[in-house]
């Protein structure tokens, strides 16, 4: 049975991708749209479970609609949207490097907030007005939280630092709530990485990368076990969003390994190469 998290088919309406291969009652090529809420529930039907979230500027394919819901196609993961999340589609030019930052009403630190943006959203900057940049959708936002897309972060780990005491929330990809591969994906994509969202997913992705059992860890690698992954802040040390602390934190890499072995072994340890 194909995968649904990865099978661009609502039930009504596929995309191009799969004629011959799925029998839908009708085809489509989607229509791009963005993010516009600062945070979207992925959902696996609709008023179903969360299987993930967007941030803000996220790019989809709109395949199909109900009366509320919208299905989307977003870096190869299908789900059901709200469609009052959805705007039209737009080329952002920046992206937030704090953990979390305002978008205010005008360009003054007194002035009303409108939204609370995420690590890792999207933005389209318009000008400057001081320490603010102007948002194409009319609200400004302080510049030393915000980078050009075209500066990647150089060091994944670190931005997954950022997210430190961050909550654990299954399926969540923001400051206020984030799971295992949540962390690992918001880090490869602020340091300009293509990475998918779920932690199987990921360690199938990236298992070209796989290395010998018994390779000594560096800074960088990824630590699988079944169902859950781990960032190697240093040899001895993991940084992970886990439900063992119930937030992002780091923990003893012997420790972890001893603590989650009656659930798992590890399952592989990947050091990506450099961008």
């Amino acid at each position: 049975m194909s995968d649904p998290r990865l099978t661009p088919f609502s039930g009504r309406v596929a995309h191009d991708s799969l004629r011959g291969q799925v029998d839908a009652p009708a085809f489509t090529q989607g229509i791009a749209a963005s993010v516009t809420a600062p945070l979207a529930e992925l959902l696996r039907r609709p008023n179903g479970p969360r299987d993930r979230q967007l941030l803000r500027g996220a790019q989809v394919l709109e395949l199909d609609r109900t009366e509320d819901m919208t299905y989307v196609l977003w870096d190869g993961y299908c789900g059901w949207l709200d469609s009052q999340a959805l705007g039209p589609a737009c080329i952002p030019t920046h992206y937030v490097h704090a953990r979390a930052t305002h978008l205010y009403t005008r360009p003054d630190l007194k002035s009303p907030e409108a939204a609370t943006l995420s690590l890792g959203a999207r933005l389209v900057v318009t000008g400057q007005t001081g320490a603010f940049l102007h948002i194409s959708c009319g609200r400004y936002v302080p510049a030393p939280h915000v980078t050009p897309l075209g500066q990647p972060a150089p060091d994944p780990v670190e931005v997954a630092e950022w997210l430190l005491g961050t909550p654990y929330l299954w399926g969540g990809n923001s400051h206020d709530g984030i799971d295992c591969s949540g962390l690992v994906q918001v880090a490869l994509h602020l340091a300009g990485r293509q990475c998918p969202a779920d932690s199987d997913l990921q360690q199938a992705g990236f298992a070209a990368y796989a290395l010998p059992d018994g390779t000594a860890p560096e800074r960088g690698d990824l630590l699988f076990w079944r169902g859950h992954v781990a960032w190697v802040a240093d040899p001895d040390t993991i940084l992970h969003a886990n439900a063992h602390s119930m937030s992002v934190a780091y923990e003893g890499l012997r420790a972890a390994i001893a603590r989650i072995a009656p659930e798992s072994p590890v399952t592989a340890h990947i050091r990506l190469p450099a961008a």
